[in-house]
C-alpha cells in the first residue's frame, strides 16, 4: 500500500502524513525531509543549482519513497513531473487543501524558495490546483480543523479505499 500526500507548500502536508502513517501503522517519508538529508537546505539547492537541478533530485527521491511505500508526503511542486504524475495511478493520492489566510501564520518568515510570502503562494496555488485536482482520489481542507481529526478521517478513507479492494 502507497498513500501520497500532495498539495500546495504548508498545506500540513508532514505534520499530518506523520499521524495519519501512525495510525495506519506504516512507514512515513516525506520527501522534502530526505533531499535536505542527503543534499543539504532545500534554499541552498536552489541558489547554488537552480530549480530544474532541485527537481532531479526530487525526481529521484520520489522514486525511492514510492518504491519503499506506506505514506509518503510530496514537496508541493513533486507533482509537476510527469513521470510521477504517471507513478501515482498505482497509489491513494489525498490531497491537502488550505486557504490563503491560513497560510498566512504557516509561512511565517518563510525561506521557501518559490513561496516566500502568501502572494507568491497564492500564484503558485492558482497555477497548480487543477493539477492537483486531477491527481487525487480524497482532498481535505486543513485550514481550521485540528491535525490529529484531518489524520483520523484520512486514515478512515484509507481504510475505505482497502477495504474495497479486498472485496
Amino acid at each position: 500500500m502507497t498513500v501520497v500526500i500532495i498539495g500546495p507548500p504548508a498545506a500540513g502536508k508532514t505534520r499530518i502524513g506523520r499521524r495519519v502513517a501512525k495510525l495506519l501503522g506504516q512507514s512515513f517519508t516525506d520527501t522534502d525531509k530526505q533531499i535536505v538529508a542527503l543534499h543539504g537546505a532545500i534554499p541552498e539547492i536552489f541558489e547554488t543549482h537552480g530549480e530544474p537541478y532541485f527537481r532531479q533530485l526530487e525526481r529521484a527521491e520520489v522514486v525511492h519513497a514510492l518504491s519503499a511505500g506506506g505514506v509518503v508526503s510530496f514537496g508541493g511542486g513533486a507533482v509537476l513531473n510527469v513521470a510521477t504524475q504517471f507513478d501515482l495511478e498505482t497509489c491513494l493520492v489525498v490531497l491537502f487543501t488550505v486557504t490563503s489566510d491560513a497560510v498566512k501564520a504557516r509561512l511565517g518568515n518563510s525561506k521557501r524558495p518559490l513561496v516566500p510570502d502568501v502572494e507568491a503562494w497564492q500564484r503558485v496555488v492558482d497555477a497548480r490546483r487543477d493539477l492537483y485536482a486531477d491527481l487525487a482520489d480524497f482532498t481535505i481542507d486543513t485550514s481550521h480543523r485540528k491535525a490529529d481529526d484531518i489524520a483520523e478521517e484520512v486514515a478512515a478513507w484509507v481504510r475505505a479505499q482497502l477495504t474495497k479492494e479486498n472485496v
